[in-house]
């Protein structure tokens, strides 16, 4: 595999999780020449995140080692795409430098990130997203021994509390929002894919709980104890850390910087070909919605393959695609939010930690645009993406397309091509 920072390419993939291996991996056979673009230091993204101590699954190292196989793909590891200052040219940078690359088709696999409603406490140091928990103790966080609550909606807590526990902290709850109905018919349809009912086997917890859900953290200076709803009943628990996700959302910001058109629920639209509403890009796994691993690899192996022409071997995949869009659709279904989660937020209770912005400033504005003008909310160091989403979920609000830079750049790489961005804002 290449090192180099290449300024061509017949194929670019904005991210190196499940789909994009697996669109790098279909298309490597034809001879185009490929560019993996990924902020992390090695591909597999959240579901097979390196790290010390951590075993990755045999896949997943049997994908690494086939990537690099392939002469003809070139991984950019810890590199972003920070703008995009025209038509089929992007601005990368990575801990050194920035430079432009320009492509002639584009799959983007840009993922998911958490779901954090706030509530009071949140903010408390000790409080972390539950696949933030993950990532952390992926990236060798010690937990040996700490009391730990994992809380929200979703499979991907069991997954959170088989981590921590595997690292040695005491899983004292998993507190799952949807009632016990959904959960036990969820686990119903799990027949029709072993592979994930295995896979919830393997994960179950002694302390889960449905209809349950976090209420408020407190402590002194840092977490020390949880307030939980529970059914009818309300239950304290001390400890020393919470995990707190209510599912995942699309990354579409990265979608939307180039143009392409979004769907009723907020991700990336695609076609049968996975291909987006602007010509000769692609999109694939959790950027056009949560279906976990298996989807976003059949994807990625069908917009790979359509990216370089392969439409029969693309087509023959529909019906696997069918089916792991059948097993998202369920997922959807069954752990919808419960509107009680709507009203978890105190007036006082902060809503955008970058600017310090209470519920109370922006609980009267008619939208976005006036909550952002009105109170700095979404200003901050995340540019809205935590309380975006948010505030979307609260309130119904459509956060509006991101400007550019997209993250943090140095001025050195803004000022590569100059004339050819078109704001930065």
């Amino acid at each position: 595999m290449k090192t180099i920072r290449p300024n061509t390419c017949d194929v670019l993939i904005i991210g190196s999780g499940p789909a994009g291996m697996a669109a790098a991996l279909a298309a490597a056979p034809t001879g185009a020449t490929i560019v993996m673009v990924d902020d992390n230091p090695a591909p597999g993204g959240q579901i097979w995140r390196d790290g010390p101590g951590v075993v990755l699954p045999l896949d997943a190292q049997r994908h690494r080692q086939a990537l690099l196989r392939h002469t003809n793909i070139t991984l950019l590891s810890g590199t972003r795409l920070v703008a995009v200052p025209s038509h089929k040219e992007v601005l990368l940078e990575d801990a050194t430098q920035g430079w432009q690359l320009r492509y002639d088709k584009a799959i983007l696999c840009t993922g998911a990130r958490e779901l954090l409603l706030p509530f009071p406490g949140w903010t408390l140091p000790g409080v972390t997203g539950a696949g933030g928990l993950q990532a952390l103790i992926k990236g060798g966080l010690s937990v040996r021994g700490e009391r730990i609550v994992v809380a929200g909606s979703g499979p991907l807590l069991l997954a959170v509390a088989a981590t921590a526990k595997a690292a040695g902290a005491e899983v004292l709850r998993v507190a799952e929002q949807a009632p016990l109905s959904s959960v036990a018919a969820f686990t119903a349809t799990l027949l029709r894919w072993p592979s994930k009912a295995m896979q919830a086997l393997r994960l179950v917890q002694h302390g889960y709980r449905t209809s349950s859900h976090v209420l408020t953290a407190s402590g002194q200076g840092h977490l020390q104890s949880v307030r939980l709803q529970q059914g009818a009943h309300v239950i304290d628990l001390a400890c020393d850390r919470l995990a707190c996700g209510f599912g995942l959302i699309p990354n579409i910001q990265i979608g939307q910087a180039l143009g392409c058109a979004l769907n009723e629920h907020q991700a990336i639209a695609v076609d049968d070909w996975q291909a987006c509403s602007l010509p000769d890009h692609f999109a694939a796994g959790e950027c056009t919605g949560f279906g976990g691993s298996d989807r976003a690899w059949v994807q990625g192996q069908i917009a790979g393959l359509a990216a370089v022409g392969k439409r029969d071997e693309a087509q023959a995949l529909w019906p696997s695609r069918q089916r792991w869009d059948d097993f998202a659709a369920a997922l959807k279904q069954h752990f919808a939010l419960q509107d009680a989660l709507k009203n978890l937020a105190t007036p006082d209770t902060i809503v955008c930690r970058c600017e310090d912005v209470r519920h109370r400033q922006i609980a009267t504005c008619n939208n976005w645009i006036d909550a952002k003008l009105t109170t700095r909310c979404g200003m901050g160091a995340c540019q809205g993406r935590v309380c975006g989403a948010a505030t979307q979920h609260l309130f119904g609000w459509t956060p509006p397309a991101p400007r550019m830079p997209l993250t943090p750049t140095r001025i050195s790489s803004l000022v590569q091509k100059p004339a050819k961005i078109d704001r930065f804002e």
